[in-house]
Parts: C-alpha cells; structure tokens; sequence
C-alpha cells in the first residue's frame, strides 16, 4: 500500500541531522509495528485492563487469563497508549517503557530484537522522541482503516524505500508474485481445502517480513474462511524476523512458530513436516558462514538435509531447496485393491534465478541435486517469470514446483511455463519493479499449469510485430529429457623420440628415476648416451627397439648380467616421457604393454542425450570427423556404473527458442539507402544554415 508507507516514510523527516538517512529504518520501523499493536488492541483495551486488574496478585498465568479478553494471542497491561503518552511531553521516555513493558513476552522480544530501548535513547537525546511519538499517534493504523493485507504491502514498501538508501539491499517478494505462487500451490487441492474446519500447515524457512505466509493464509481464507492454515517460518535478520513475528502475532497465529536463526546452519524446525512450503532464498549469497553445519548434514546421507549434493560455495539457493525436500510431509499408504490409499504429502513453490536450472557440469553438485529432484519426481513445473518483476533486481526469475504426491497424469512429467511476456507495465514504477502480474495474468497462468498440456496463447496474434500484447506458453516433457551422459573421448598421443642430451639432463631431476635402483639408473643413462643423437623415431615401438639394442651393448661392455643388463618397465616409460615431443604426423605412442595412449590436450566431451545408445552417436556424430578418436569407458558414473557420467540440465532458451530467419539483402540495402537519405538531408540543412 504505497499511499500508507509514503504518509509513515514522512515521519522520517523529523529524524533529518540527527539519524543518517540509512539510520532511520531503526526508528520508523518499530514505531510503526509499535502504532499498529496499539491500535489492534484499542477495541478490548478496557477490558484487558477490568480483568487485569482484578487477577493480577492471584499468580494466574496472564497468557492464560488475558489473551481471550484481548482476542489476539497478545496483551498490553499498561495504561498507556501512544496518543496518551503525546498529550504531555514530560516523562516521554518512562512512559514509553511503561508501555513496552505493559505487553506480552511475545511483543517484548519483538522490541528486543528491534534494539528499541536504545533507539529510544537516541531519540531523547537528539530531542526528536516526543515529536515522533506525536507524530505516529496522529497515524491511523487500526484494522479497520488498514486491513492485515495492507499492513504487509506497507512494511514491504517501507523496507524496499530503506533498501534504497541502505548500502546493501535485501530481495522481498511482490505480492502480485506471491499470489501467482501461492495460486498453483494450492492448485488441485480445492476438494481438500473446501472442507469446513480443514487444517493445514504451511513453512517458509526464509520467512523475511512474512509475506509469502500472509498471502498464503489470505487466499484461502478467501477460498475458505474455516479453513485454518497454521503458518512456520524461519528467519535471518533480526529487524525483518520482529516483523514477521509481528505480523504473525496480529494475525492470531502463534508466534511461537517463528524462529530466529540461519536456516542452513540449524533447522529451528526439527522432526516438523510440512503440507506447504515457499520461499524465496537469497540468490548468489555465500553460504560459508555456515559450510561447517551444511558439510556435517551433507555427511549424515540420507539422515541429512543436504545428502543429494553441495552447490559452490558461492550460492546456497540449492541447498534452500534440499531444504525445503526435506520438510515434506511424506506420503503414506499405498495403491491397494484398485483404490488410492495414499495420505498426506507435501508440495513446495520457491523462487530462483537461472542459476539452478543449468549451474554444474555432469557430477558437480548442482547437477547432482537436479538429478534427486527429477530421479525422485519431485520437480512439477517451473514458470519463467518476466524481468522487472522484483524490487531490487531486474533479472530472469523462476518459480518451481516441487511435490511428493503428484496426481497420475503428471507423474514422470515435468511442465514448463514461459510466463516471461505475460504481465503488464506499472503506471509507476518501485524501485526496479516496472511490470506487475493483474489478477487475468494469475488465472491464466494457472489455466496453463492446471491443463497440463502444450499451449501457445498470444494476446494480440495478428499484430505487424507479432510482439504486441502479453503472451503465455507451456510445454510438458518427460522427466529423462532433463538427462544427458557427459561421455569422455579420448585421441591418441602421437609423439616423435629423440635421444638428445637436454632430455636426459631433465630425466636425471625426475623423483621416478631417483627410486630406481641405482643398476638401472646406470644402465638407463649409459643406454640414452650410447644412442644416435641424430636418429628420429616416430614410433614408441622403434623407440623401444632402439633403446633395447643399445641397453644390449653398454651391458656387454660393461659385462653386466641378469636385471643388470635389461631396461625395467618403468626405466622404457620415463625414457620414452622424456626423449618423446608432440609431432601429429607421428603414428600413435602405445605404452610398454601395447595400448594406446591418450592425448589429455585433445581429451573433449560428447554431451548425449540419456536413452541414446552411446556407440551410434559416436558413430555418428564423431567418429566421421575423429577416426582415430575412442570412448574411455573406464570414465563411468558412480550410481549406475554405465559408461558416462550422468548429468542434468532444464535449458529454458533451448526448449522455447523460436528461430528467426535473417532479414533479406534487399530489405537491408533499402534501409540502409533509407538512412542515407536521411544523413544527407541533415546534412544539407546544416550546410542551409552555416551560408545563411
């Protein structure tokens, strides 16, 4: 709500020389959750303050006792209240604490958390804090002039307009994209969530200031309004944790469920499981505060959060959705007696970059995570969002849709949405958010996933450009179209052998030739000496003849017998590494036992598709062009043990790429002749005015 925010940002005004101006959130921020608890309160007041009264040396459990009177799972025992504590500007500051300390626990931590105390110090020393507490008492904050769903526009905007004063920003969720995330959530489960009195829990373990869990709750109670959604989150920052718990608290939910702490480090939900979850983790943060935690889960395997894989250092988006796999309420039952037993299960939407989707070659830990999440049949659609869509960041965004109880028809399926021209432009702009989703955006979004089917829809088809309007398209595939095998090639090692002198200078520094037996390194360096410097070999095998035959007159010299007198193995290779240099006019280096060697410089990689037979795609696609080149079937993947490390792979471009064929000559030319034109016309007009 943008009007709201703008009217509270004005309060910052009072705060101008003596906060800088990325110092105000630590005033603006608590007030206003300050004033927003005052005002839900107001109506019960009276009330909480007769039975207060009348309990308050009886020892009672005031939570007991109180929060029915207030209605919210909080209280206030003060006689304070903003607008009082502005009708007189002596003991400001005392009557302040009175009032904070007048709350529920539950309220203090937020406070607390908020650092307020010392805020409110700062503020009477820069005698600034009977002016703001005047201020915010004349701001209306009530239910009824500002709803839940207000509220939470309002604390987002506020963040987004002190994020753009803050030297580092944080990434919060628009709430035309949470209501398009948790649209297809639910999609599918209207039967379920339709019944009166139904409960479900629902987690976000990078809960921020609670938007994506308020959103939540708000469309099904409009679906609903008995249905109850029990709301969990975890959150990071201490300033957006006291928000959400905040929020929480107003909505009647317990706050209880909200904890503070860094969720890969330690899940602060331990042995809980979910119906639904979404999140939108931070994209490209380091998760190095907490890599000890997240290799110790990672070792435990399957008992472990993050047994799939570990992404680079440099991003933990992948290890939030490991999380997130995790806290699916599991299914049980089973199929029996031609009825679906099977209960309970869990679904899951999470916001990413690009960077999942492709991030790692076969057999890193990206690949290996995707390969979890397809192998497992977990992954049920992703949407690519348009740019321009968040606050702080302009880039391409995805949203993808996991779930453990898939229905029959989307099993071993994956649906993909290409929702990237499907929104509309802002009539002003927040930050960098220019495009926004409209409520027909939503519902056709959510057509497209709940039709599961290939679908092309553009809102103006039969404009000149064919660009015009918004435009929707969804494609299904089989999960093993996600899945490659990275197969390793190998080409010959092709060498020519020269016994020159600077060779044998550097064998002598080799740590090899120094643990041969000092008969050996004798024979092998009186052997090298012995041979013509002159003389090329463009063969191992010639190499090896030669060596032999002058091993067999430096021994009959020296009279030498026995091992004394042979080259060993292991002397035949460090001479032939060392006397040998790349020629490709060579014929291919084998080793002492004959095989062929490989050249680790033209060593490559065919990337083949899963269910292609490997030796007819080199046939076909190398062989023709490498004849000499093989398969290295000893490169194998270690789960199947078949030639070829599997890997996997969702190329958004690739599967919605739609060519364009290159504009004609002719169309070129007449543009360019076009532009000339122009050219000469301003330039004879320029020429007009210099004589004039």
């Amino acid at each position: 709500m943008s009007k709201l925010a703008d009217l509270i940002w004005k309060n910052a005004e009072l705060l101008r020389g003596a906060y800088k101006e990325n110092e105000y959130r630590k005033v603006i921020l608590p007030f206003t959750i300050l004033r927003r608890l005052d005002c839900v309160l107001q109506p019960t007041r009276a009330a909480v303050l007769a039975r207060y009264e009348a309990i308050r040396s009886k020892g009672y459990d005031l939570d007991k006792m109180l929060t029915p009177v207030s209605e919210y799972p909080f209280f206030n025992t003060s006689l304070f209240t903003l607008p009082k504590i502005a009708e007189t500007p002596d003991d400001v500051r005392d009557n302040l604490d009175a009032m904070v300390n007048g709350f529920s626990q539950n309220v203090r931590d937020i406070f607390e958390k908020f650092g307020f105390a010392a805020t409110l110090d700062k503020l009477a020393e820069k005698n600034r804090l009977y002016l703001v507490v005047q201020r915010f008492a004349e701001t209306d904050l009530s239910p009824e002039a500002v709803t839940n769903h207000d509220m939470g526009q309002a604390f987002e905007e506020l963040l987004r307009k002190f994020n753009d004063v803050s030297p580092a920003g944080e990434q919060y969720t628009p709430r035309d994209v949470i209501e398009l995330m948790v649209t297809l959530l639910f999609n599918g489960d209207d039967e379920v969530l339709s019944v009166p009195g139904v409960v479900r829990t629902m987690y976000d373990p990078t809960a921020g200031t609670g938007g994506i869990l308020s959103v939540a709750e708000e469309h099904l109670r409009q679906f609903n309004d008995r249905a109850t959604l029990k709301l969990f989150g975890q959150e990071l920052e201490d300033e957006t944790y006291a928000i959400c718990k905040a929020d929480m608290l107003i909505r009647g939910q317990d706050p209880a469920n909200i904890m503070l702490g860094d969720t890969l480090a330690l899940d602060m939900h331990p042995g809980k499981t979910f119906e639904y979850q979404a999140a939108n983790p931070p994209y490209g943060v380091e998760w190095k505060p907490a890599e000890a935690a997240v290799k110790r889960e990672h070792a435990k395997g399957a008992a472990g959060r993050f047994a799939p894989g570990l992404p680079a250092i440099r991003d933990g988006q992948m290890l939030f959705t490991q999380h997130l796999l995790s806290k699916m309420q599991p299914v049980v039952g089973g199929k029996g007696g031609g009825q679906n037993t099977q209960r309970g299960g869990g679904r899951v939407g999470v916001v990413h970059n690009g960077s999942p989707l492709f991030t790692g070659d076969a057999g890193s830990g990206e690949s290996e995570i995707r390969r979890h999440i397809l192998e497992h049949d977990y992954l049920d659609c992703i949407v690519a969002l348009p740019t321009d869509m968040f606050y702080n960041t302009n880039i391409t965004t995805y949203l993808w849709f996991l779930s453990n109880r898939k229905s029959p028809e989307r099993q071993g399926k994956v649906l993909l949405i290409d929702a990237s021209a499907m929104s509309v432009l802002m009539k002003k702009n927040l930050g960098k958010k220019r495009r926004e989703f409209t409520p027909d955006c939503v519902q056709r979004i959510a057509r497209a996933y709940a039709d599961f089917a290939p679908m092309e829809w553009r809102e103006h088809p039969d404009s000149p450009d064919g660009k015009t309007g918004r435009a929707l398209k969804a494609k299904v595939f089989e999960r093993e179209h996600f899945f490659y095998r990275k197969v390793t090639i190998e080409r010959p090692l092709r060498m020519r052998f020269q016994a020159s002198s600077g060779a044998l200078k550097l064998l002598g520094h080799d740590s090899a030739f120094g643990k041969l037996a000092q008969e050996q390194q004798d024979l092998l360096t009186q052997t090298i000496q012995g041979m013509d410097a002159q003389a090329t070999y463009l063969d191992a095998d010639s190499l090896r003849a030669a060596l032999h035959a002058s091993a067999a007159e430096v021994a009959s010299q020296q009279g030498w017998t026995g091992k004394a007198a042979k080259l060993s193995a292991k002397s035949l290779e460090l001479a032939r590494k060392y006397l040998g240099s790349k020629d490709k006019s060579a014929e291919p280096t084998t080793n002492e036992k004959g095989e062929v060697l490989s050249d680790s410089e033209l060593r490559d990689a065919e990337y083949v598709p899963f269910h292609e037979d490997i030796e007819a795609y080199f046939d076909r696609e190398v062989y023709p062009h490498w004849p000499d080149a093989w398969i290295n079937h000893e490169v194998r993947d270690a789960q199947d043990e078949i030639t070829g490390v599997v890997g996997t792979e969702i190329n958004f471009n690739r599967e919605f790429y739609v060519y364009t064929p290159p504009r004609s000559r002719e169309d070129i030319a007449k543009d360019i002749e076009a532009k000339e034109q122009k050219f000469m016309e301003l330039l004879r007009g320029i020429q007009g005015e210099v004589r004039a």
